[in-house]
């Protein structure tokens, strides 16, 4: 797209909005994206079990994003109010800063074999090992569309869990095979060759064979988003930059030191993220879970981003999660909004799709901690959320908008002083 700066977007009716979209890229059928329910009952039977209907989310789009260069348009489907605005807001300070630099790592899933009951696991080990390259081998002809795609098995490793005759645990032999997935989240690819393998491991090891399944902390799979912002960049009213600056470094330690703090810092931050990962068809629970892994790894957990002050005192902030997505397979194919979305990001690669999630994660935590060390989280939160309590109320249309003012005057979000409102309203008709 020509850029993802459109002033004045929130200000559009729904269908103002659509009409920019469908014409930024190339929509021609609207009639099913833009419906009350894109995905038809009869899809949605297909996908789970015992459906009795489907469960839409507000779709937005987060605005201003510019990553390594490239405009985005971020798909976000999410409920919680402000967390669209908030990622848009400091997407447009950061990209006056030359935007968001990003990176990833090569796309390598893993897949584990567990081996239990083993008379000597050390010569298990070895001889798991020793077949290395014939294990690969016959991984790859478990799955060889994936080999033929440029990916495929391509290393294998060995550990011995619970060594110690000490521990609580049995003691297990876990092979790990590394497979390059391409563009797939890859579990299906991973299970299928990790089920072939596990015949001949119980050979090799006398052992016996257990969970063979990935595992979702993709930490070979990992995502990288970085950015540089002047203090001027960060002024806020009754605030200078430094002082925001030095409030967002404190606040960073304090997630960075207490996990208390740090499972709400990182909620924020995946506040970003999963709204992405669930327009485009992804597994959220599997990049939550890696992501809350990754944050743990020094047996600490902490915070997910760093953010610090440079020598020329700009605010640094960056943020690496291991990122299990996909652009291809599974419910990227098959719901016709992960496809829209996938469409208004420019159809991405899996590598690209995860850095513009860590770029927009970071985007919100910044969001949430320059709110949190100026006026606090709840004046702009709330001025949002004053509209779902207005409806929550039983207001409907233009009425919205004008109990939800009152609501913000009077500075009590609630329901009941909501439908005082209404009521008031309806005497003075």
């Amino acid at each position: 797209m020509e850029t993802s700066r459109i002033p004045g977007f929130y200000n559009m009716t729904v269908e103002e909005r659509r009409e920019i979209i469908a014409k930024l890229y190339n929509i021609t059928d609207r009639s099913q994206l833009f419906s009350e329910q894109p995905l038809k009952t009869e899809t949605a039977d297909k996908m789970i079990e015992n459906v009795i209907g489907t469960f839409p989310l507000p779709l937005g789009l987060g605005l201003n994003f510019l990553i390594n260069g490239q405009e985005y348009a971020v798909p976000m489907a999410i409920e919680e109010a402000s967390v669209v605005a908030s990622a848009s807001y400091i997407a447009k300070i950061v990209r006056g800063a030359g935007g968001f630099q990003t990176e990833a790592t090569e796309r390598i899933m893993i897949g584990q074999i567990q081996v239990v009951g083993c008379e000597d696991i050390y010569a298990a080990k070895r001889a798991v090992l020793e077949a290395k390259e014939s294990l690969i081998q016959a991984a790859n002809a478990a799955y060889p569309s994936m080999v033929a795609r440029g990916g495929g098995a391509e290393g294998l490793d060995v550990r011995i869990l619970n060594e110690d005759a000490s521990s609580a645990y049995s003691q297990m032999l876990v092979v790990h095979l590394y497979v390059d997935t391409c563009d797939a989240m890859g579990a299906n690819i991973i299970n299928t060759m990790v089920e072939a393998l596990a015949p001949t491991v119980e050979e090799l090891t006398n052992g016996k064979v257990y969970l063979r399944i990935l595992s979702n902390y993709a930490d070979r799979c990992l995502a990288h988003a970085k950015c540089v912002i002047p203090p001027k960049l960060l002024k806020s009213e009754g605030f200078s930059g430094e002082e925001v600056r030095d409030g967002v470094v404190h606040a960073y330690e304090f997630a960075a030191s207490d996990p208390y703090r740090a499972v709400t810092h990182n909620k924020g931050i995946m506040n970003g993220i999963d709204p992405i990962v669930i327009a485009t068809g992804n597994d959220w629970r599997a990049v939550e879970a890696g992501a809350h892994a990754y944050a743990a790894r020094d047996g600490h957990y902490g915070s997910m981003t760093s953010w610090t002050v440079d020598g020329e005192g700009n605010l640094v902030g960056e943020l690496e999660l291991p990122m299990s997505i996909g652009t291809v397979g599974g419910a990227t194919r098959v719901h016709p909004m992960a496809k829209l979305a996938l469409d208004i990001l420019g159809n991405p690669s899996a590598s690209e799709l995860a850095q513009i999630m860590v770029a927009v994660g970071l985007a919100q935590n910044l969001g949430a901690l320059k709110a949190l060390v100026t006026d606090g989280i709840q004046k702009g939160h709330m001025a949002l959320h004053s509209r779902s309590v207005a409806i929550a109320a039983g207001a409907t249309g233009e009425m919205i908008d004008i109990v939800a003012e009152k609501l913000v005057q009077l500075k009590e979000i609630r329901v009941g002083k909501a439908e005082e409102i209404m009521e008031t309203y309806k005497d003075d008709r």
